[in-house]
């Protein structure tokens, strides 16, 4: 099975809510997001071409996630964090670590961004840091 790859770097915050350590405070990352895509290849040999990925899912991050504060739904302190910064804070339906923002864009945002394309997104490792990153990949995807 051939795959294409494309990274995307994005910077926001984030706090993890009922995290044992420093998680738990409001705080953000330079995060790498890598995108692997699968589907057939077409008359150029290529599954996608990079500026789709890029036009479909790294402008989506730049829309939505770059320079903002990820907040879970559920967490205590949003409705003060979005009178504080009302555009800045973006509310998401999980609670916010890497390995739920990876799922997040392989189950809900890519499945739309990438629709009618005959490709999806089979895995996204989301690195917080150089030696921190969490991975969702979809069960079977290459059998």
């Amino acid at each position: 099975m051939i795959t294409a790859e494309r990274y995307h770097d994005i910077s926001c915050g984030h706090r993890v809510c009922g995290h044992e350590s420093d998680c738990r405070f409001l705080h953000g990352h330079n995060y790498r997001i890598h995108f692997t895509i699968a589907g057939e290849t077409d008359e150029l040999g290529r599954v996608m071409d990079f500026g789709v990925i890029k036009q479909k899912l790294c402008s989506w991050l730049d829309e939505h996630y770059d320079h903002r504060m990820l907040i879970w739904e559920e967490d205590p302190l949003l409705d003060k964090l979005r009178e504080i910064d009302p555009d800045g804070v973006i509310t998401v339906p999980f609670n916010p670590t890497a390995e739920n923002i990876a799922q997040h864009l392989v189950e809900v945002v890519a499945p739309k961004k990438l629709k009618g394309t005959g490709c999806r997104l089979v895995r996204c490792t989301v690195e917080e840091t150089r030696k921190c990153r969490a991975r969702y990949e979809l069960e079977n995807w290459n059998s």
